[in-house]
């Protein structure tokens, strides 16, 4: 007698990459635009650096090509610009140790889906946010009376988007590993924040000492920094050193770097609930 062949379950099947990405990376835009003090927050400290910092140099110290002035309110624009996606990707990255205390993280890590669209998601969220942070920062060039196309907004667009991905990256490499915000801010003030400020934004890579000279050349965001104020201030560049497609292509390679590292550091080590 024939028996009836019963189908036996399947076991599910892991979701494609791009949708549990795509809703990790919606969660992040709507988690922090809910939190306003976070958005005036970025938005507010880098332009009272700017501001106050380019009010009490301006007229004490000039940057440029030979015969063209520039005061350090306009030097200093880039960097305030670069410093809004660092402080974003600071913030936004500080979700992942929330996740894991809240139980999110776990939970999205024993569903069916590849590790890999988590730290996708997560990192075009921040990327995205930190992007959309430096653009509406972008907004007050011109009222240091600078004037660009739609051809140079759209490339200062696209470095901004790739700074602000590899600064995220880097950001969600250090929180995976970590279990506390105090740790993660230790970090960020021991590591982050100093490659800011040796990424040309505060000073001329050009007027540094050798040894710090050779640090700065080593400082991926210093490509970042420089291709901006090549594209906002082409007139002033005195320094050959960066030449605009390869900042870019130190930039890029750097995102692909640094996004490899999240993915093997996502991959080999396991996530604990809090304590």
């Amino acid at each position: 007698m024939a028996q009836l062949a019963v189908p036996r379950p399947q076991a599910s099947q892991p979701l494609g990459l791009w949708l549990p990405a795509f809703s990790l990376w919606w969660r992040e835009m709507v988690r922090f635009y809910r939190q306003r003090s976070r958005v005036v927050g970025v938005i507010l400290s880098p332009l009272v650096f700017w501001v106050l910092l380019g009010a009490g140099f301006g007229r004490t110290m000039h940057t440029g090509a030979p015969g063209v002035e520039q005061n350090y309110l306009e030097y200093f624009f880039p960097g305030a610009l670069v410093m809004v996606v660092l402080f974003t990707s600071i913030f936004t990255m500080m979700s992942v140790i929330e996740d894991r205390k809240e139980g999110f993280l776990l939970s999205v890590m024993v569903a069916p889906i590849h590790r890999s669209a988590i730290v996708l998601g997560k990192v075009l969220g921040g990327a995205s946010l930190s992007a959309i942070q430096g653009i509406i920062f972008l907004a007050l060039a011109p009222f240091i009376g600078v004037r660009f196309g739609i051809s140079q907004f759209t490339l200062l667009m696209f470095i901004i988007f790739l700074v602000a991905f590899a600064l995220t990256a880097l950001g969600f490499a250090v929180a995976w590993m970590l279990d506390s915000s105090q740790a993660f801010h230790a970090i960020v003030n021991l590591f982050m924040i100093p490659l800011w400020l040796l990424s040309g934004a505060l000073f001329p890579v050009s007027g540094a000492s050798g040894w710090l000279r050779g640090i700065m050349l080593a400082n991926p965001l210093t490509y970042g920094v420089e291709s901006l104020r090549e594209v906002l201030f082409p007139q002033t560049i005195r320094n050959t050193d960066f030449a605009l497609s390869t900042s870019i292509g130190v930039l890029g390679a750097c995102c692909l770097f640094v996004f490899a590292i999240s993915y093997i550091i996502a991959n080999r080590r396991t996530t604990k609930p809090a304590a």
